[in-house]
């Protein structure tokens, strides 16, 4: 959420950082319910005013021993009209908080101007995709020739866009997530943390999922969401907290289950595992002092990467565009990794700076000079388990349909080195 001070004093060029993302400020809403308020919230406090002053002077007359019962009347009607007023004012509270709950971040100004993804600009390409020497299949195909790729009996148990997977296949799907888990926990820093994969309202909209996004999120009873990232559950851990100046930053690493409805695609990707209702992802999250969050994001980003460096998967960098960075990033890079069947790099990681977006509407702060100030918060990650998956399939393919498994991860299946059909 953006500081209403900001807007209050410099509305103008909020307005124009804002339509560079293709957001268009109701400056016209906003100026009313700040001349409503103003009015509302200064008549109320004259009234507040009145009726101290009248309630002294009841006090003084008592203390006399003469008759207060005409200010007393004049006490009661202050208190009725009083009352109305703190409700109104209680509504146009209301009705800002909503309206700046609609507001995306601001985009730092190194962040690319933009109309689309086509905009983005790449920084830079690490790997070379390998030449095969034979027709390579996509990971549907080659899963389905493993026999461990059964997307029709998951169809069967839930429905399209969810993946079954037996065998090695599923063994390297958990391979995958516990090799990122030690990566980050034993060479970067991060500490491990089980999360609930359900969160109530308050922690989405912490995070800027709700309101905005509540049609791509599933929800159950009682108030219910699948969470459909970890960033959800692992940076409300410090929502409502001040924290120690000391004890910052905080790096979080959390694998979990993902579940989103994905209502807004149509259709896209629905061949496959790239777009699917549940998968699995190994999140990073940070918790740092404003004045390094930019020098943290290019650090997470570096832990990102580094999987895919360590699984030798070729990909490249991107610095999204105005247009193209999510509602509540101030920057954010992309690490899209290379998918020979498409031809082409798809995304794998988001890596994004919020600034103190999600800090002010968790209200997460930390101890500075006498003061509570906001915290930065970024998360990453590190990376989609399924679409890492996807990547490994794709690239180490053989042309027997048999998949090398690579170095990195067979201390986690056993020493086995092929996954043969």
């Amino acid at each position: 959420m953006l500081d209403i001070q900001t807007l209050r004093s410099d509305i103008q060029s909020v307005e124009k950082r804002l339509e560079s993302r293709g957001f268009s400020l109701d400056v016209a809403y906003f100026q009313k319910l700040e001349a409503d308020r103003k009015k509302v919230q200064t008549a109320t406090q004259e009234l507040q005013a009145k009726r101290n002053a009248a309630s002294k002077s009841i006090g003084m007359r008592k203390a006399k021993g003469e008759d207060a019962s005409d200010i007393m009347a004049e006490v009661s009607n202050l208190g009725e009209e009083l009352k109305q007023n703190e409700a109104r004012l209680e509504e146009i509270q209301g009705k800002m908080q909503e309206f700046l709950l609609s507001i995306p971040n601001l985009p730092h100004e190194s962040v690319p101007f933009g109309q689309s993804e086509a905009d983005n600009v790449q920084l830079k390409r690490c790997g070379h995709p390998k030449d095969f020497g034979f027709e390579v299949r996509d990971h549907v195909s080659i899963g389905e020739g493993l026999s461990m790729l059964d997307f029709e009996t998951a169809s069967k148990i839930a429905g399209s866009r969810f993946t079954l997977m037996k065998g090695p296949l599923a063994r390297l799907h958990r391979a995958l997530s516990q090799f990122m888990l030690d990566l980050h926990t034993s060479e970067h820093g991060y500490v491990e943390v089980y999360v609930p994969y359900m969160a109530n309202s308050d922690s989405l909209r912490g995070t800027g999922q709700l309101p905005k996004f509540e049609e791509d999120l599933f929800s159950v009873s009682n108030g219910y969401y699948l969470i459909p990232t970890a960033e959800v559950p692992v940076t409300n851990m410090v929502r409502g907290e001040i924290l120690d100046r000391e004890s910052l930053p905080l790096k979080f690493v959390a694998h979990t289950p993902c579940f989103r409805s994905e209502a807004g695609s149509y259709g896209k990707d629905t061949r496959g595992m790239i777009r699917q209702h549940q998968f699995d992802k190994v999140e990073l999250v940070q918790v740092v002092h404003p004045e390094r969050s930019y020098h943290a994001l290019e650090e997470l980003l570096n832990h990102a990467e580094e999987v895919l460096r360590r699984l030798e998967l070729p990909y490249r960098v991107v610095t999204l565009c105005t247009r193209d960075i999510g509602f509540s990033a101030a920057k954010t890079y992309d690490i899209e990794v290379w998918l020979p069947a498409q031809n082409t790099y798809r995304e794998i990681s988001s890596c994004s700076n919020f600034e103190s977006f999600q800090a002010r509407r968790m209200q997460a702060r930390f101890k500075s000079e006498g003061k509570n100030e906001l915290v930065h918060t970024l998360n990453g990650s590190g990376l989609a388990v399924g679409r890492t998956l996807v990547a490994i399939m794709e690239n180490f393919q053989q042309e027997d349909g048999s998949v090398v498994i690579p170095e990195a991860l067979r201390p986690y299946m056993g020493g086995v080195g092929v996954i043969y059909p």
